[in-house]
């Protein structure tokens, strides 16, 4: 078996130090917002390059006290715009719903999967106040007219960098630093997993980082005082000690990830299967591989077959799942031809040289 992704052999990778920070945790008698949150926030801030960093509950959550604090400061109001990618997972979605924002959607480019900045300019009216990128599979969505668009427009730029810790744009930033917030998910399987849920919001504006915080607070930036009708999402102690100590080696698993994606990229060869433009290596940490198959259902069936996992992202694009029944009659064909065609192969910290071409053998001869 090449499992999609061992999560016990992630862990594994850095077991015994994993293993002592979270007996430090447990050990110290202090579990939620002590001395390894306070730690935690200032290393991912000095890695990712922001002022701050507010741990919270998940993903999820990081983006909507993005957007939640936009409201509460009076930048944002419910029943204005947010201009998003079409092609995302649900949560960049549900974080705009959940605060009475209106998702304008934008087809991806199908050549990079990612937001298409050449429609975005005729979605913006009036309404619109801030785009929402998001870094999907690892692969950086900033580009140079987007930011010149958020400049022209006098727009927020929100990034949902939750597949994408540690990317670098080829100017020098780091994904997470390059808008005005951004949302991170530490979801076990990303790049930078916890053993559980967590999150966190990273911003350089002050008033936006104390005003997440007290959100995720219930409210409060005062024991007991409440300003905000908030809730409650933190992230624990034991979760911010395993991501410190993971956080010394995403560099490094990052790079073994490149490495793998760099053996698919050179050696798939098959007429069924296309590559995404994975230009340049550098702003890409490849958290999905993810390939388009003209029968993709097939090979699906057919790797599992030879002990193979893979998964789709994402099989029913947003504006197809029953939530949002409003946009169901909403036709976006880049984002549904992704939608019938994408599948992504195992990639990793863990995966081997040898796996990876038993892989592309086994893709090569289907």
């Amino acid at each position: 078996m090449i499992p999609f992704l061992s999560l016990k052999d992630v862990t594994a990778l850095h077991g015994p130090e994993i293993q002592e920070a979270v007996a430090r945790v447990v050990n110290s008698g202090w579990y939620l917002q002590g001395k390894e949150n306070e730690a935690f926030e200032a290393e991912y801030s000095s890695f990712i390059g922001t002022r701050y960093t507010i741990g919270c509950a998940n993903g999820l959550d990081a983006l909507i006290w993005i957007f939640r604090a936009y409201i509460e400061l009076g930048v944002m109001q419910p029943g204005d715009e947010v201009i998003v990618p079409a092609n995302t997972s649900i949560a960049t979605i549900l974080a705009l719903t959940e605060n009475g924002l209106k998702p304008i959607l934008v087809e991806p480019k199908l050549n990079t999967l990612e937001i298409d900045d050449d429609l975005i300019e005729s979605k913006i009216t009036a309404k619109t106040k801030a785009i929402c990128i998001v870094h999907l599979y690892g692969r950086c969505a900033y580009t140079e007219k987007i930011g010149a668009l958020c400049k022209k427009y006098n727009l927020k730029l929100v990034e949902d960098n939750a597949q994408a810790h540690g990317c670098v744009h080829q100017d020098g930033r780091r994904t997470g630093s390059m808008g005005d917030a951004a949302g991170h998910s530490f979801y076990p399987g990303k790049n930078l997993g916890a053993l559980g849920d967590g999150g966190a919001v990273t911003t350089s504006n002050k008033e936006l980082a104390d005003t997440i915080r007290a959100l995720a607070n219930y409210g409060s930036t005062k024991k007991y005082v409440f300003k905000y009708a908030g809730r409650n999402s933190r992230l624990d102690e034991i979760q911010a000690a395993v991501l410190r100590v993971k956080l010394k080696y995403l560099e490094a698993d990052n790079q073994h990830r490149k490495e793998m994606a760099r053996l698919y990229i050179d050696h798939l060869d098959n007429p069924c299967v296309t590559l995404p433009d994975t230009l340049p290596m550098e702003s890409n940490v490849f958290h999905l591989f993810p390939i388009l198959c003209t029968k993709r259902d097939a090979l699906h069936d057919y790797l599992e077959q030879h002990g193979v996992g893979t998964i789709i992202h994402y099989p029913i694009p947003p504006h197809h799942q029953e939530c949002y029944k409003a946009w169901n009659a909403m036709q976006l064909p880049i984002t549904e031809h992704i939608a019938k065609h994408e599948l992504s192969l195992p990639i990793g910290p863990c995966i081997t040289l040898d796996e990876v071409q038993q892989i592309v053998a086994l893709i090569n001869k289907f």
